[in-house]
């Protein structure tokens, strides 16, 4: 392969104006009156330096990728930016420009190189000189940016290229959060479909897409063609290897075909890729891609802009072609083999430093899982490459390998390898590799073997990891422990309130009877009588008793008193005259005023309901008053008196009042 001219590093700065929009400030490396974003046609790198939501960080990494125009001396290739954005506050700055309205200036340092494999210690000083230049508080001071740049260039002019400088996110990270599906995305971009990754993070986005071909060994020196699909210079200078040197790694992979060239003719690499590079995507030129972006349009449009969609942000994996969906099925083999290599991952695994095994040895680290990669690979390979042999020799079985049964290269997916033999980069690798690598490697799946009870469970087993019953039930049990207490102070405090409720309502009834109890003795002492609408009260006997007495008293003045009239009455003959004609006129004895006295003074509470044996007698006196009182004594005839009858006068106190025995009323004329 023809070596690449090398590409001294530049700087630009790229500000967001608010009436322009994004645009280049100046160049920082490049000789004076030249326009690099002119001569090359980077009309699309003030975007792809200010990525959509970059103003919501405080600081945000872009990383992208640009065409390098040809020139006589050189062909055209690709070239690769990373651009550090941060903010400052409009009011700190100390020479503010007029054309400065807004509350906060945003800009971006631009650092563009040829090759992105430095791009893991360049993100670092750029992070820090970007921060620093901030720290100042005026932007037309640029002396640290010119500073930066010429150590940059200094830097990388001697630096060795054979290995790789590994960069993005971290592998093991990559595996514990895709599981089994880290290698479905590794056969699929073999396959050189159209993948699209969507991520509201622009660093993350990109990082992921970078850990992803680093995969491929030596594909991360070898992207020169990766910016424009219409170059194809990596196959034009690709040489056949001849040799091999089986004491470096180097040369065995050189002769075994690797890197496999992903980015070929067709083909676009766009870390992250603005919205106004849409075009390129949907040009029939262009066959196929590996592009990030953060504008959720996309998602709206993800069956015309992808085969193959990756959410970062919900962790999701979305295949729209049924027939990529069905060559991307894991065969046995491979799940074991990425069954062990998760199992490894999560066995070793640290929250605190998650790229590091919490072990500190190889097993599980980020060597481990690359070497692990590229075996699989190696083997994919010289399986692939032994079927050839094997199709090409049916008839001659002694040239047949002895310790190889039957195809492996069905233990990679018999679909898959179907597919993968239609593509770009399958062609240059079958056109310049020698046909006899499975003597090298050996050509058998690094899991081969058919299904297991060791692979049943381990199956069993990661499915019910990945439910994360644990932590369900954690936090189930918390929730319920949660509700039940809360259930619990709910129910007391309820308790607790009809208890309170009907203890004050004990409480309200036994004052209102306190009251109505009160307020009838009191009434009941200045009236006698309560209230029409409330209950009677039961009779004072004391009160009752005494009235009663107080009746008799006066019934037997009154019979003593009619008792000595009667009496008088017999002496005198009943007023006989001696004369037979007629007898004088008697007069109508006025009743006693003790009788009057007696009926006024029975009170009304002697007619109560209930009747007391004492209280009916006085009631009987009292009714013999009162007819009494009424009766008129009439007189007939002259020498005729009307009296009562004794008999009719009723029992006093137990006694019977009765005429005298001596007293002949048959002798009394009426």
């Amino acid at each position: 392969m023809a070596p690449r001219i090398p590409f001294d590093p530049i700087l630009c700065v790229v500000a967001f104006h608010h009436a322009r929009g994004p645009e280049v400030e100046t160049w920082i490396g490049v000789e004076e009156g030249t326009d690099p974003a002119t001569e090359n046609d980077w009309s699309l790198l003030p975007f792809m330096a200010l990525a959509d939501g970059a103003h919501s960080a405080t600081e945000d990494f872009s990383y992208f990728s640009l065409r390098q125009a040809p020139k006589p001396e050189r062909q055209a290739s690709s070239l690769f930016g990373i651009s550090c954005t941060r903010q400052l506050d409009s009011t700190e700055l100390i020479n503010r420009p007029a054309d400065v309205t807004r509350s906060s200036v945003q800009k971006a340092v631009v650092a563009i190189i040829d090759s992105p494999q430095f791009f893991g210690q360049l993100k670092e000083r750029l992070s820090i000189v970007t921060k620093a230049w901030f720290s100042q508080r005026d932007f037309t001071d640029i002396t640290i940016l010119q500073d930066f740049q010429e150590s940059l260039a200094k830097s990388f002019k001697d630096q060795e290229d054979e290995r790789d400088q590994f960069f993005g996110l971290s592998l093991r990270e990559m595996i514990h959060e895709f599981k089994h599906q880290t290698l479905v995305l590794f056969k699929c971009l073999l396959l050189q479909p159209k993948m699209l990754f969507f991520g509201s993070h622009c660093e993350r986005l990109c990082m992921m897409q970078f850990s992803l071909i680093s995969l491929i060994p030596g594909l991360i020196r070898n992207l020169q063609d990766c910016a424009d699909p219409a170059l194809n210079n990596y196959e034009e200078n690709l040489v056949m290897p001849t040799s091999l040197k089986t004491s470096e790694r180097a040369s065995l992979l050189s002769y075994v075909g690797l890197p496999l060239q992903i980015f070929s003719k067709g083909s676009l690499f766009g870390p992250y890729t603005p919205l106004q590079q849409l075009d390129i995507l949907a040009d029939d030129d262009t066959k196929s891609y590996v592009v990030g972006s953060t504008n959720s349009i996309l998602l709206a449009q993800k069956d015309r802009y992808s085969d193959i969609l990756i959410n970062l942000d919900e962790d999701t994996i979305v295949i729209s072609s049924q027939t990529l969906r069905n060559a991307l099925q894991l065969t046995v083999p491979d799940r074991r083999w990425i069954d062990f290599l998760t199992q490894t991952v999560n066995d070793t695994w640290d929250e605190t430093n998650p790229g590091r095994p919490k072990t500190l040895g190889y097993a599980g680290s980020e060597e481990f899982i690359r070497l692990q990669f590229e075996e699989y690979l190696l083997a994919l390979l010289s399986s692939v490459k032994y079927r050839q042999y094997v199709e090409a020799r049916k008839d001659d079985s002694k040239s047949l390998l002895t310790d190889v049964e039957g195809d492996p290269a069905n233990e990679f997916g018999n679909e898959w390898i179907k597919a993968w033999m239609k593509t770009e980069n399958y062609r240059i690798f079958n056109k310049f590799t020698d046909s006899h690598i499975f003597d090298i490697v050996e050509p058998n799946h690094p899991c081969t073997g058919g299904l297991s009870i060791e692979d049943v469970q381990r199956r069993l087993a990661s499915q019910v990891a990945e439910l994360h019953l644990d932590e369900r039930f954690n936090s189930t049990r918390e929730v319920v422990g949660k509700h039940l207490a809360t259930g619990q102070a709910k129910v007391s405090t309820a308790f607790n309130n009809v208890w309170a409720d009907i203890e004050a309502m004990r409480q309200a009834q036994a004052q209102r009877a306190a009251e109505r109890k009160a307020a009838g003795e009191s009434q009941g002492a200045t009236n006698g009588r309560v209230a029409g609408w409330k209950a009677p009260k039961a009779p004072d006997l004391t009160h009752a008793q005494a009235s009663v007495q107080a009746a008799g008293q006066r019934a037997g003045a009154y019979l003593s008193s009619w008792g000595s009239w009667a009496s008088e009455k017999r002496k005198t003959g009943w007023g006989r005259s001696s004369s037979g004609g007629s007898s004088p006129t008697v007069e109508s004895k006025p009743r006693p005023d003790s009788l009057n006295a007696l009926a006024s003074s029975v009170p009304e509470a002697a007619t109560a309901t209930q009747v007391w044996p004492e209280e009916k007698e006085a009631s009987e006196i009292l009714a013999v008053s009162q007819a009494t009182s009424e009766k008129k004594v009439q007189t007939t005839k002259p020498e005729t008196v009307s009296a009562p009858p004794l008999e009719t006068i009723p029992k006093v106190n137990g006694s019977t009042t009765a005429a005298s025995p001596s007293t002949d009323m048959e002798d009394v004329k009426l």
